[in-house]
């Protein structure tokens, strides 16, 4: 008999719930460890067809599908707005209504990030970090209140320029020196994952080929990338655009039907990154391209803040695009040889002024 199993984890217990023939046969409660969930697992729910829990960190889904068991992932969302029905909220009810949830097929499956895009997210994340706290560190070194003013000026020109203001000012000098000292380590650091972060997009074919788009670097093509992982995981371009949350959130309801503001759902880095790329595309690229002219053109109908979030999301399209017609040429064909759906697509970003993209092997 198929056995459908709930996982209710935190930080240190895991409660588990087992359901066959529409009835709950064992629940009980172990360490929030995959090889002590597997193990009650075998023991109470050996004919286990499905295994779901919430959302949560990457390791305990690999670890647990290593284990052999059919570990599902599944959206803490759409998973709370049917545990929030039930009369009292503890973790052995919540495991209980996963465990239903597993049996009735109501749930949302969510895709689980391989290590090595992991890896790479940790990698643009602590660079993120570090960037923050470099500038808070320059913004509390600024000596305005006592009559200061830094000169214009970063890197070693900033420091340089802090420490001849500094020349005579004792008392001030103890209190902002070691904030200068920690802001120069924090920068060497940040510099050394700018170095990796290169090393790394120089290797991935995937970002030398978004990287050709204007506006995108090392870092929005790493995590671009890594957000995405394999472009037949979406159906289709468009749907990207909503992954990231860049689309309107639609209300209709009787006679109301109004777009609202973008849903925001989705990487909230990546997002960020889109929306400065054309945030640059915008103000700083020079060439001419069909997709920069409708963005300047969209900017004089609905403002430029509009305009650089519609251009964001046409951007995640089109890269997307780029990637999945570059997957589909076929090793066995002549170089200028394209099959017919990558010769439409070449002629659509060709228009947009992304065709020497399209050239990369």
């Amino acid at each position: 008999m198929d056995q459908y199993v709930g996982l209710d984890v935190s930080l240190k217990q895991t409660w588990i719930s087992v359901r066959q023939n529409r009835k709950r046969i064992w629940r009980g409660k172990c360490l929030s460890h995959p090889r002590v969930v597997a193990e009650a697992i075998r023991q109470h729910a050996p004919n286990a067809v499905l295994v779901v829990f919430e959302t949560l960190s990457t390791w305990f889904h690999h670890e647990l599908t290593a284990a052999g068991l059919p570990a599902v992932c599944i959206d803490a969302r759409h998973a709370k707005a049917a545990l929030d029905t039930a009369p009292n909220k503890t973790d052995a009810n919540d495991a209980d209504g996963l465990s239903l949830l597993a049996e009735a097929g109501f749930f949302r499956e969510v895709r689980v990030k391989s290590w090595a895009a992991m890896q790479v997210r940790t990698l643009v994340g602590g660079r993120a970090q570090l960037i923050g706290i470099s500038s808070d560190l320059s913004n509390q070194i600024l000596m305005r209140t006592f009559g200061l003013v830094v000169p214009a000026g970063g890197g070693r020109i900033f420091e340089a320029n802090v420490r001849a203001l500094l020349e005579g000012q004792v008392a001030l000098a103890g209190s902002i020196l070691p904030l200068l000292e920690a802001w120069r380590a924090v920068r060497a650091q940040a510099t050394a994952l700018d170095r990796q972060l290169v090393a790394v997009a120089r290797q991935s074919p995937a970002c030398r080929l978004v990287m050709t788009v204007p506006g995108i670097g090392a870092v929005t093509a790493l995590s671009y990338t890594t957000m995405i992982e394999n472009p037949a995981n979406f159906g289709n371009s468009r749907a990207v655009g909503a992954f990231v949350g860049l689309t309107t959130r639609g209300y209709q309801s009787g006679e109301v039907d109004y777009d609202g503001h973008i849903s925001r759902r989705g990487d909230k880095h990546v997002r960020a990154l889109l929306y400065e790329a054309a945030t640059v595309m915008l103000t700083r690229v020079r060439s001419d391209s069909a997709l920069r002219s409708w963005g300047l053109k969209l900017k004089e109908k609905v403002g430029f803040k509009r305009a650089a979030v519609a251009l964001a999301r046409k951007l995640a399209v089109v890269m997307h695009a780029m990637w999945g017609a570059s997957l589909t040429r076929q090793p066995g064909r002549r170089r200028n040889a394209v099959p017919p759906p990558f010769e439409r697509l070449r002629c659509v970003l060709s228009r947009c002024g992304f065709a020497s993209a399209l050239r990369m092997q």
